[in-house]
């Protein structure tokens, strides 16, 4: 299936197909990451349950530490 990810085509791989699978597919952490589906933001309680659907714009903005 292929959805756009932070403006880019992307070609999700077999079993990728919710908002928490899409975050370990990237590899990053649930809890500093904000997910964005198709101008709405996704509360991170629905991570596991927000089925990706075909043509669907994510953008995933995640915090780095620094200082």
């Amino acid at each position: 299936m292929t959805i756009y990810v932070n403006g880019k085509e992307t070609l999700l791989e077999t079993g990728t197909n919710t908002i928490m699978t899409l975050i370990e597919y990237f590899e990053l952490n649930p809890k500093v990451v904000i997910v964005e589906r198709n101008k709405d933001i996704v509360a991170k309680e629905n991570y596991e349950s927000t089925i990706l659907e075909k043509g669907d714009h994510i953008e995933l903005v995640h915090f780095v530490g620094g200082g």
